[in-house]
């Protein structure tokens, strides 16, 4: 499998797989609107699509999604004067109207309409002669505050057909990249940084999928060097996009993978390399899928891993970090990343402690774990595990070193039924009990 080959299934991969249950909807929604502030029954008409399903730059798993419903002008002084909560409330009243069993929460900015697998955040606005828009805040007794999703998409767009179609399917790569190392980016920032880099080049201007090696390459380095810095601007519209978390220090860590895997081009295992970066949606050598078939008709162990992404919708918002003390006969150690970075050998007959050190998901979730044995010995063994389990109510989880191999913990946080939050740790025991 090429390099064009291998990335261009990739972008096939990442494609959103309900768009049409997205669309229809948005499409009831705008038609409950218009019904109750237009008395019509029109499922497309004063609504407008945005956030990263407007920019076409989401991917399958997106669970976070926008609409703007665009207010009659005649209800401006209506609601004016101090009545933004109003505003929201009628919104959810007009919702709920026409879909009684939907599960609808008046938020600060917007109207959350919640279903099984995504959310629609609503937002009222009313539209100004410059083709922004005036929305409702809540916040202090209630203002009245400015966005411009057209310009923003008008940028995005502009910008793609200037560089190939590549800048939108950059978006999407570095969505599947956040996701999988668990980097809490909002989908503005991820739009604006991979906008700010292809603006800064002209070397992918006539390139395409052939390429995307090195397009991968440059954009984490681009984001490993840039400075830390709380906000960026938008494209188009420049305002404000906020910084949660720096990003650098994983863009360097998936820098240092792309050169790895570009130097593996053309050795057997390099889309595993790829994976690494991008998760399970990076396809797999078609070489490589038959001999692991053949490989597992011949096993004497139970390949009992799970995949979170068989799940849940994994789409990353927020940060979650988890780290390990060692422990022998009850007695703390070290910190597991500390030895790590040290050096410093794990061997087997310690307890490790595996616990959640920061988390910043608002409101309710829940978490899950994972630990997986890798190497001959767990197959040996016949001890692979990774079952995805849920926390005892901790947010810690006991473990054992039993015998050599580098194993992974991973954690995740569940809120609504998305994976918004994930973390990993690698442990690399170095001798068997």
């Amino acid at each position: 499998m090429s390099v064009a080959e291998m990335f261009a299934e990739f972008i096939d991969n990442l494609a959103i797989a309900n768009t049409e249950t997205i669309s229809m909807r948005y499409g009831e929604l705008t038609a409950a609107l218009n019904k109750a502030f237009r008395d019509t029954e029109s499922k497309t008409a004063n609504t407008l699509q945005v956030g990263s399903f407007g920019r076409a730059t989401g991917i399958n798993g997106i669970s976070d999604l926008d609409m703007l419903y665009i207010m009659p002008k005649s209800q401006w002084d209506t609601y004016e004067n101090g009545k933004q909560l109003k505003l929201l409330q009628d919104v959810r009243a007009a919702i709920l109207n026409r879909y009684p069993k939907t599960e609808v929460l008046v938020d600060r900015l917007v109207v959350a309409v919640a279903y099984t697998d995504f959310h629609v955040e609503v937002q009222p606005v009313f539209e100004q002669d410059d083709g922004s828009f005036k929305y409702p805040d809540t916040k202090n007794d209630g203002s009245w505050k400015i966005t411009k999703p057209r310009a923003e998409m008008e940028a995005v767009s502009k910008l793609d057909s200037e560089k190939n179609s590549n800048l939108k399917r950059l978006c999407k790569m570095a969505r599947a990249w956040k996701n999988k190392h668990g980097v809490g980016m909002g989908g503005l920032l991820i739009d604006t940084l991979c906008y700010n880099f292809m603006g800064s080049t002209t070397e992918y201007d006539t390139k395409s999928f052939l390429y995307y090696d090195y397009l991968s390459r440059d954009l984490f380095g681009y984001l490993s060097e840039l400075p830390e810095q709380d906000r960026y601007d938008a494209p188009g519209s420049e305002q404000h996009v906020k910084v949660k978390k720096p990003f650098q220090r994983k863009a360097k860590k998936a820098y240092s993978l792309s050169l790895e895997a570009i130097e593996a081009e053309e050795q057997k295992g390099v889309n595993d390399r790829w994976k690494k970066i991008y998760g399970r949606a990076f396809p797999s050598s078609t070489a490589i899928v038959k001999e692991s078939a053949a490989a597992d008709n011949a096993a004497t162990w139970d390949d009992t891993e799970e995949f979170i992404e068989d799940r849940y919708p994994v789409d990353i918002r927020y940060t979650l970090k988890i780290d390990c003390d060692v422990k022998q006969n009850g007695f703390r150690e070290h910190r597991l990343t500390e030895m790590i970075t040290r050096m410093i050998p794990l061997l087997a007959k310690k307890t490790l402690e595996f616990e959640i050190v920061y988390i910043d998901v608002p409101g309710d979730y829940s978490i899950e774990w994972k630990v997986l044995n890798r190497g001959e010995e767990a197959r040996k063994r016949n001890k692979i595990r990774g079952q995805i389990v849920p926390d005892e109510g901790r947010h810690r989880k006991t473990e054992t070193t039993q015998f050599k191999g580098d194993h992974i913990v991973e954690c995740y946080a569940i809120k609504d039924g998305v994976v918004v939050a994930k973390d990993r740790i690698h442990v690399p025991i170095n001798a068997n009990a």
